[in-house]
């Protein structure tokens, strides 16, 4: 898809246009409130940021997506009824833009309705899935909401843990609270459960941190190459 690069969005009125940037930054996604990385539009002049997903969705246009046929989404810029919602992808709160049904009371944040059906982390593909055949090999759960799969099913990982482990590692590394939590997403992930893993020993330990960068790109809003290996450098810190 073409992407323009100004534009000018209702939620942002008070400066001239938005502007798109590509930064390997995290930064603060002003209409999810969700993280974000890579591609974004923002204003200089009161650091106003919105991922790529949430600066181009439109209110009057339906979102449909393939886990959800029976659904007709259409972006509110607010969480839709009086209680807290959460979003049926990572399971995590909605406090911003989401993508809601009305008729299914379905949500889903932008980034998440975006999340690529297939990654390729350089060496496998990993499949989005809303059905739980694996356990989370990071919370050893099959819990709820959306997950990713490696094709050889060594690895699997909710997308909410994710959010997870990488909230940990920001908060390590900007807010100090605690930094062997960045290391942690590196030797946590990679003790996978299962015959296969303990065959393979630290090859999966590799194989297993191109996947995580992967699925974290993907998660951020940006789900490149190019953004996965800057990432690998970010998680090593």
């Amino acid at each position: 898809m073409k992407l323009d690069k100004g534009l000018f969005h209702p939620t942002h009125s008070q400066h001239q246009g938005l502007k798109l940037e590509y930064t390997i930054t995290p930064f603060h996604c002003d209409g999810c409130k969700e993280a974000g990385i890579g591609l974004k539009y923002t204003c200089k002049q009161c650091d106003f940021d919105l991922h790529k997903a949430c600066a181009v969705a439109v209110p009057s246009n339906i979102f449909t997506h393939p886990f959800y046929p029976r659904c007709e989404f259409k972006l509110c810029y607010h969480p839709p009824g009086p209680g807290r919602r959460r979003c049926d992808a990572c399971h995590k709160e909605v406090l911003g833009f989401t993508y809601h049904c009305k008729r299914c009371d379905f949500d889903l944040h932008p980034c998440c309705a975006n999340l690529p059906q297939v990654l390729n982390d350089g060496e496998n593909n990993l499949y989005l899935s809303h059905k739980f055949a694996y356990p989370c090999h990071h919370c050893g759960g099959k819990g709820r909401g959306w997950s990713y799969r490696s094709e050889n099913k060594l690895y699997n990982l909710h997308v909410s843990c994710v959010k997870e482990l990488l909230l940990e590692s920001w908060q390590a590394t900007y807010f100090n609270v605690d930094k062997n939590k960045v290391r942690n997403l590196q030797t946590d992930i990679p003790k996978l459960k299962g015959s296969g893993a303990r065959r393979s020993g630290g090859n999966v330990s590799k194989k297993a941190g191109f996947a995580l960068r992967t699925i974290v790109s993907a998660v951020l809003g940006d789900p490149s190459a190019i953004l996965a290996a800057a990432i690998g450098g970010f998680l090593s810190l």
